[in-house]
């Protein structure tokens, strides 16, 4: 019912930048967080950023500075503008969307493919 499609990966060297985006398809009434997380090997996936339906945000604290999450809600899409990545950055990077369907009451939650970011000179 609700697919995600991520985009912007790819590999940078340590200091540089990336935007990643996330657009949600599908019969979607509302949107009222946006998510990103991220997953390097060995490790379990991990919180980001959220940016809620009035535009607040949260970031977790190895991002504060660095990392912008932002949305366009016509596009029904989140980006994250990630600057000075480091070589812990390299990870596959989620996106999550909390959903409330057409002619439903509850919210659902979907996430996206994942999109692999790769730091390293």
């Amino acid at each position: 019912q609700v697919q995600l499609m991520e985009s912007g990966g790819g590999l940078v060297q340590p200091g540089g930048s990336l935007r990643l985006s996330c657009a949600a398809w599908g019969n979607i009434f509302s949107i009222p967080a946006m998510e990103w997380y991220r997953q390097s090997p060995g490790n379990q996936r991990g919180f980001v950023a959220r940016i809620t339906s009035d535009a607040s945000t949260d970031y977790a604290e190895f991002v504060k500075g660095r990392f912008i999450i932002s949305r366009d809600n016509a596009k029904k899409t989140v980006y994250l503008q990630m600057n000075g990545l480091v070589p812990d950055d390299t990870a596959v990077y989620y996106c999550k969307m909390r959903v409330q369907l057409r002619g439903f009451d509850d919210f659902r939650d979907y996430w996206g493919q994942g999109t692999q970011v790769t730091v390293s000179s």
